[in-house]
């Protein structure tokens, strides 16, 4: 406990799922966290739950995609705390859009203007809160920005394109004490996923669970906590070496080619993960 006492620390896309448990998590760890989320209702509902059990929290509506508000954002930030030393660029959005020729430009310039741009605009204003004193960015990156996936071209397009900003960010500023790393997570069992496939209770819900339990070698979908956890260990001193890396947490999905012998040994794949 205490690794991050008294840090400063920003998430973003704090309402829910990753960045509501990792909100919580840096709360334990003794850290003063600013959750911002463009849903108002739900981050300050995050803050308060921090607050409940004694933790250090304030929410702030933010719309990461939208300069206006990120600039206004900086400057509360800097007026209220002088500095920060904690960044979590968390907030993202993901839609099925269909092929490339048939994807939605609107759809892609969404996703784009949130994931990527977010990303961008959020770490090109908070940056100067931690020059003075260092600190650590940890960008949310996927395991869909190092591989595809069907009909989600710009999700793909955009979290390939945070993996990679992020180590120009570790570049640009190492020599200034600033450390910066994306995670990259698997399948979260988030309400994002509620969104994109149906709840549990939904049939296809329930298949869409069922099939990457089957493909994921540890058997199970990943937990908001999980990614938390390894966001604590990059946010704290704990990873004072690392810079410009990005930490696959997908239950080990990346770690093979095809899922050959899953799918000739199918039934025995399965049973292993009832």
């Amino acid at each position: 406990m205490g690794r991050l006492n008294q840090k400063i620390t920003v998430i973003t896309g704090a309402a829910t799922g990753i960045g509501e448990a990792t909100a919580n998590v840096f709360a334990e760890e003794g850290a003063v966290v600013i959750c911002a989320d463009v849903d108002e209702f739900q981050v300050r509902k995050t803050a308060e739950d921090i607050k409940s059990k004694d933790g250090t929290a304030e929410a702030y509506h933010l719309d990461v995609s939208s300069e206006e508000s990120v600039k206004k954002f900086a400057e509360y930030l800097k007026d209220t705390y002088g500095k920060i030393d904690v960044l979590f660029n968390n907030a993202g959005v993901d839609e099925q859009g269909g092929k490339v020729h048939e994807y939605p430009v609107e759809l892609f310039d969404k996703i784009i203007a949130v994931d990527l741009r977010g990303t961008f605009l959020v770490s090109k204003y908070l940056i100067p809160l931690m020059l003075d004193n260092g600190g650590s960015i940890i960008n949310n990156g996927s395991m869909s920005g190092h591989a595809a996936d069907l009909d989600r071209s710009g999700y793909n397009a955009a979290k390939g394109g945070i993996i990679n900003f992020t180590k120009a960010m570790a570049i640009d500023y190492a020599r200034h004490g600033i450390r910066v790393n994306s995670l990259s997570p698997g399948t979260i069992e988030t309400p994002l996923i509620d969104k994109l496939v149906g709840s549990k209770q939904d049939e296809m819900g329930q298949k869409f669970r069922d099939a990457n339990r089957w493909i994921t070698p540890m058997g199970r979908l990943g937990s908001p906590r999980d990614m938390a956890a390894v966001a604590l260990f990059l946010a704290s001193d704990d990873s004072a070496y690392v810079t410009g890396e990005d930490i696959k947490a997908d239950g080990g999905i990346m770690a093979y080619t095809w899922p050959g012998k899953m799918l000739i040994e199918e039934d025995e794949w399965k049973k292993d993960t009832e």
